[in-house]
């Protein structure tokens, strides 16, 4: 084997190992949550004033997972407040599978006056 191709060999065994590398360091941990099911799941309650005023729509969270299943926070993505309090107020009592980490997923509702 000459020196050019013991060169080529090691930029290639360079190149396969920074690959490796960036395919295992930038896998979504919240990949995780897709596979986490509900075990506890409270609905959302459609608020007596979204009723009165005829709000209707969607209103999206994401949740933070705890290890045993809690959810440890909620973000508000969007929504009419007063749906979103109701959503929050809901998802608080769920519960999740345990897992080896947290992870997060997002969750949306649908509320119509009917």
């Amino acid at each position: 084997m000459n020196w050019s191709s013991m060169r080529r060999h090691a930029r290639l065994l360079v190149f396969g190992s920074v690959v490796a590398v960036v395919i295992f360091a930038f896998h979504p941990a919240s990949a995780q949550a897709t596979l986490r099911k509900v075990k506890n799941r409270v609905d959302p309650v459609y608020p007596d004033l979204a009723k009165r005023n005829n709000i209707s729509g969607s209103a999206r969270v994401e949740l933070l997972i705890t290890t045993d299943g809690r959810v440890k926070d909620v973000k508000v993505l969007g929504g009419n407040p007063v749906l979103v309090d109701a959503v929050v107020a809901a998802v608080t009592k769920w519960k999740y599978e345990p897992a080896a980490e947290e992870s997060s997923v997002v969750i949306k509702f649908d509320f119509t006056n009917q």
